[in-house]
Formats: structure tokens, C-alpha cells, sequence
């Protein structure tokens, strides 16, 4: 992978040792996998942000962070990958963890219908907390939809970086050997 590239754009572990905000974390932030790229340091920070990235609420980044600790892999890009979710792309995921979950639960109930929200108005005020009673209303059906849709993904992910790191690997080695003079 093109470390060099990455090195650039996220931070490194002294910055965030040395940030005043993060003082009483810095015993969890020694150990060196949290901030190597390595391959299965990355394709863990993937499958932790990628599952951190479906629990609802404000807490995906810290979710993120918390498996990344847990499970010694690198914390920058478990918490970036957590933003795959973003208001476009949460009404879909939101739905296929529903479907998911009505096929795993056997319910066939329909989806609660989404509260209406007078757009002229711009009562912004009103629309989160309606969203959010909504999405409570989804229940067990959705939760265990979301639990298996964010442990699919997250495997996906791992495997997926694995498999494309350990393919540049290979490719760079092949490119090598080519450019060797031949005896």
C-alpha cells in the first residue's frame, strides 16, 4: 500500500499523545499497532469503522475508537472509515438493515411510516427528534438487522483489505523481479 501517502494525512502518535484533551487515554494509545500500517492493522481499523459506522446516534467515531483499542488495530482509520455513513447513505443502510432483520426475526410487519416534515417551515428543531422516535420505533427487527448487516460489512471489509493489499504487494514484487537484469 502507499504508506508514504497515508503517513501524510493522518496523524501521528506523538501529536496525539502529546493533545491535552487526550491525556487520561494515553496508557490505552502506547501500543504501536494503533498507529502502524500494516496489513492486518489496517484491515482491522477498516472492520472496526465499518461496524462502529452502524450504531445510531452520535457515537460511531467513538465506537470506532473504542474496538480499535480493544482490538490493538489502527485507530485513524477505524475512525475514518466511520464515515461511510452520512445522511445519503444512512436511509439505505437503515433499510437493508430492517430487511434483513424482518427476514432473520420472520416478521413480515411493513416498515413505520417515516414522519412527515413540512420542509417550507424549516422546523429543523422538530424533524430530529421525530427521526429519532421513528428509528426507535423500528424495534428488535431492525436492531438485529443493523447487528448483522455491521458484522457482514466489517468482514467484508477486513477480507476485502487483505485481499487488495496482499494483490499490491504481489503486483510491486512481480514489477520488481521485471525490472531485475537478467543473468
Amino acid at each position: 500500500m502507499p504508506r508514504k501517502y497515508f503517513r501524510k494525512y493522518l496523524p501521528d502518535h506523538e501529536s496525539v499523545r502529546r493533545n491535552r484533551h487526550l491525556r487520561w487515554f494515553r496508557p490505552l494509545l502506547k501500543h504501536p499497532n494503533l498507529w502502524h500500517l500494516n496489513r492486518h492493522s489496517v484491515a482491522g481499523g477498516v472492520a472496526a469503522g465499518l461496524f462502529g459506522g452502524l450504531i445510531p446516534g452520535p457515537l460511531q467515531m467513538l465506537t470506532a475508537a473504542i474496538l480499535a483499542i480493544v482490538f490493538r488495530v489502527n485507530l485513524p482509520v477505524a475512525v475514518f472509515t466511520t464515515l461511510y455513513t452520512n445522511p445519503f447513505t444512512w436511509g439505505p443502510l437503515i433499510l437493508a438493515a430492517y430487511a434483513i432483520g424482518s427476514v432473520v426475526t420472520g416478521g413480515g410487519d411493513a416498515l413505520p411510516h417515516v414522519p412527515d416534515f413540512d420542509w417550507r417551515a424549516h422546523d429543523w428543531g422538530a424533524l430530529l427528534p421525530a427521526l429519532w422516535a421513528w428509528l426507535l420505533n423500528l424495534g428488535t427487527t431492525f436492531l438485529i438487522g443493523n447487528l448483522i448487516l455491521a458484522s457482514a460489512l466489517a468482514l467484508a471489509g477486513y477480507f476485502l483489505v487483505q485481499f487488495a493489499w496482499r494483490l499490491h504487494v504481489l503486483r510491486y514484487l512481480r514489477r520488481r523481479r521485471a525490472r531485475r537484469p537478467q543473468p
